[in-house]
């Protein structure tokens, strides 16, 4: 009996030992596997066998196999993760959205500088040929370059939608192993030890799935982890893993939105809620940054068309007769986006439709707008929130709001229609040059101004040229004649105009200011024109004006085409008191949006180390609990070699007791 017993001792120290040397191979073995957690055996003493001598042990008994494993840092690891990818997504994303807005030679503020000072040439030589189709070609490359931008924009838009695909379709995967996974451990859950590989694989799954969205995860009775998005979003509960969708946003069908599809239909997912990983960062740059850089490029695309298509009018052409110049770019058309929601006919066209007019191109600003219906019920009055600041403000039918005038119906939308209005987005991707004969550059003003010979001041005309469509050539010929020295503005001198009407218009010049358009004078006049001089005149100088005899000659309009590269003309802001202010050059304009997108791009790369990081300490902190050293498993497959050793020596010993008993009992 007690040999038996020594017998049983070694070979359950053998047992044990050879469990923990196998164990210990393992952890070796999986030393640079992902997600592998150090797995550690648990040995325990079996309660004595009580004897007249006392309690006599039993040995060692392998009692389980465990890993190691800390929920609080898995579940940190998780989600610096989340917050990781999602700020590399958003810097890569960034990145591309940066090189749409280059500086110098290449960027759109230099294509418009070079266009303008085409200009330069007309004005010295407007008859000249070679000159206006200089001035073409500028206009050529400008709309050109306007138009790459938003083609790049568009493509950008593109892959965003080609990697929320990807995305969405490894995140269904994902979810659908992980349901898998949790079955198969609640099936081993039974046995009362833990089925330490498969917890392994459905840790790294959800690892993996943190790089595309933020999770959280409760663990259930029956060993299955619960994983959640969205603010509790259930995408993984059991066995049962819901799918996420990819559909066409509600109001522009090239972009996408996200969805989780339940029981009772498809939940919208918005970015704001999702709050990590890739897909989050995909949304946001869709909705926000690529939406931004598209009414960026767009409000300067359109302000510039129309201020210059604005000057082709009020000038005069090589026609014979001349006329007023045609435009000379177009850009794509504002347009309002209905949601899908939206109340429909019985063939499937929307009942109601808002549609919206530019009307003054300097107040555009670089923002899309929601119109829905008002929360007060107020018959005709409707919601217009601002997307780019959220500033939102009542309108009804008819309102201009930022250069645009809305206009609604019939019929009225319904209570839960809404509308997407972007008045300059398309603007650029549809910018194109409109003119193509150089004759019709309207280099030429409609009026003149002709120094009498007989004046004894140094007046001269510097230039002459209309500034609005209230000129009127039939109230010339007109005679401006100068007076006295004004008695209480010192430098300034007296006039009176006379239009060919017999009106006499009296006003004061002074020194750098026009004539023609002072509405803001003591005596308001605005003929639409503006004639300045240099020189000073003196009492009884005149000036006659006249519609223009020589128009293959004259400049006047070309000089005004010069101004605008000074005069500040895009993103007025309408105060409440009803001034405007001063808005921004084109060059201005520009280089405020590179600005801004470079902000936000140093923002992202800031961000994107520092969640980076963040996430490597975390991950350090759980493999340093959880991972292999090898060091330390080399020391412990010493320690249960010789272990293995000894217990073996035990049973020789065992043996040879064994052996002598047997050949003391055959004599």
């Amino acid at each position: 009996m007690a040999n038996s017993a020594l017998l049983s001792l070694g070979m359950r120290a053998m047992f044990a030992n050879q469990v923990a040397l196998q164990t210990v191979g393992q952890n070796i073995a999986n030393a640079n596997t992902p997600g592998y957690s150090r797995q550690s055996v648990q040995l325990t003493t079996p309660d004595g066998q009580y004897t007249g001598a006392g309690y006599m042990g039993k040995g060692v008994t392998v009692q389980s196999i465990t890993r190691a494993h800390n929920d609080f840092l898995t579940r940190e690891a998780y989600a610096t993760k989340a917050i990781a990818f999602m700020d590399s997504t958003a810097q890569a994303q960034m990145n591309q959205l940066e090189k749409v807005f280059p500086p110098g030679n290449d960027g759109l503020g230099h294509a418009t500088g070079q266009f303008l000072n085409a200009m330069v040439d007309v004005a010295s030589r407007p008859s000249d040929p070679s000159a206006r189709q200089v001035v073409l070609s500028r206009a050529q490359d400008l709309a050109a370059r306007f138009a790459h931008a938003g083609s790049q924009l568009v493509d950008l838009q593109a892959g965003v939608v080609s990697d929320l695909k990807a995305n969405v379709s490894v995140v269904n995967q994902l979810a659908k192993q992980i349901a898998s996974a949790n079955d198969q451990i609640a099936r081993a859950n039974g046995n009362q030890h833990t089925p330490n590989d498969l917890l392994d694989k459905r840790d790294q799954l959800i690892s993996e799935l943190s790089q595309y969205v933020q999770v959280s995860t409760l663990e259930a009775k029956d060993g299955t982890m619960g994983v959640f998005i969205g603010g509790g979003q259930r995408l993984v509960l059991g066995a049962d893993a819901q799918q996420l969708t990819l559909s066409e946003d509600p109001y522009d069908s090239s972009r996408a939105a996200v969805s989780i599809t339940e029981t009772n239909g498809a939940r919208p997912l918005d970015e704001s809620v999702l709050t990590g990983g890739s897909i989050s960062a995909l949304l946001k740059f869709q909705n926000k940054d690529l939406q931004d850089a598209r009414n960026f490029v767009g409000q300067i695309a359109t302000a510039l068309s129309t201020k210059v298509n604005a000057q082709q009018a009020l000038g005069w052409d090589q026609s014979n007769p001349p006329t007023t110049g045609a435009p000379l770019f177009a850009v794509g058309a504002p347009r309002a986006l209905p949601a899908v929601t939206n109340a429909r006919t019985a063939t499937g066209d929307y009942l109601s439709s808002v549609s919206l007019t530019i009307t003054d191109p300097t107040q555009l600003q670089a923002s899309s707008y929601k119109l829905s219906a008002d929360p007060s019920g107020t018959a005709g009055q409707y919601l217009l929130t601002r997307l780019s600041d959220g500033h939102t403000r009542t309108v009804v039918d008819g309102d201009v709001v930022d250069g645009v005038k809305i206009n609604i119906g019939p019929p009225a939308p319904a209570a839960n229609d809404s509308f997407l209005l972007e008045p300059v987005a398309q603007s650029a991707v549809d910018m194109k040059r409109a003119l193509d004969q150089s004759s019709g550059i309207a280099a030429a003003s409609p009026l003149s101004a002709i120094v009498d010979v007989n004046n004894k001041g140094s007046a001269t005309v510097d230039s002459m040229y209309a500034v609005n469509q209230k000129l009127n050539t039939t109230l010339a010929p007109m005679k401006l004649q100068f007076g006295a020295n004004n008695a209480t503005i010192p430098g300034a001198v007296d006039y009176t105009l006379t239009l060919s009407d017999g009106t006499v218009l009296p006003g004061t010049w002074q020194p750098g200011q026009p004539i023609g358009n002072e509405p803001n004078a003591a005596t308001p006049i605005d003929l639409g024109f503006e004639l300045r001089l240099n020189g000073v005149p003196k009492n009884g100088d005149v000036i006659d004006i006249d519609t223009t005899k020589f128009p293959a000659t004259n400049n006047g309009n070309a000089k005004a085409f010069l101004n605008l590269q000074t005069e500040t003309f895009i993103g007025k802001n309408l105060l409440p008191n009803g001034s405007l202010t001063s808005g921004a050059t084109v060059n201005d304009a520009y280089a405020a949006a590179m600005s801004e997108i470079g902000a936000r791009v140093q923002g992202a790369q800031y961000l994107s180390g520092v969640s980076t990081s963040v996430a490597s300490d975390a991950e350090a902190s759980r493999s340093g609990q959880s991972g292999v050293n090898i060091d330390e498993e080399a020391a412990r497959l010493m320690q249960f070699q010789q272990g293995y050793q000894a217990a073996a020596k035990l049973l020789q010993a065992a043996q040879t007791i064994f052996n002598e008993l047997l050949q003391m009992g055959q004599h």
